[in-house]
């Protein structure tokens, strides 16, 4: 069985975190204290850390032609489940850094993915792979 992992990552602002991972992501809230607010984010535990002095890094790599941010964490879904997320996301008008799409089209690995932001500036990507024998694919 694979194990969830946990993230803790810095937000200038709680309840702008609680709203986003909460209400935007869906994300079910666990234990939270006036400093730091636990998240199931699809089974995995994900931690916001509050840092007002926390900055994002604006570095990014090419990727098929995107300008990928870098660092960036998110979740391997299911097609269905990233459909739907990516609905989720276009009805709430999230502005994505890179728009839900096909990458790798006809090549191993070939993904959907979708880029955007949290409101600290933590860059999440969730993709989704047609056949998941090759999310390792070479």
């Amino acid at each position: 069985m694979t194990r969830p992992f946990h993230l803790a990552f810095p937000v200038h602002d709680l309840a702008a975190a609680r709203a986003f991972y909460g209400e935007t992501l869906g994300c079910t809230e666990g234990r939270s204290s006036d400093q730091w607010i636990d998240f199931d984010l699809y089974g995995h535990q994900i931690v916001a850390h509050l840092d007002p002095a926390a900055k994002p890094v604006a570095v990014s790599n090419a990727v098929d032609g995107h300008a990928v941010p870098v660092p960036h964490f998110g979740v391997v879904l299911t097609m269905p489940d990233w459909q739907a997320l990516a609905e989720r996301l276009t009805a709430a008008g999230t502005r994505f850094g890179i728009e839900p799409h096909t990458r790798f089209v006809g090549q191993p690995g070939e993904q959907a993915t979708m880029f955007f932001y949290d409101p600290s500036g933590n860059a999440l990507e969730f993709k989704a792979f047609a056949d998941d024998a090759m999310i390792f694919a070479q």
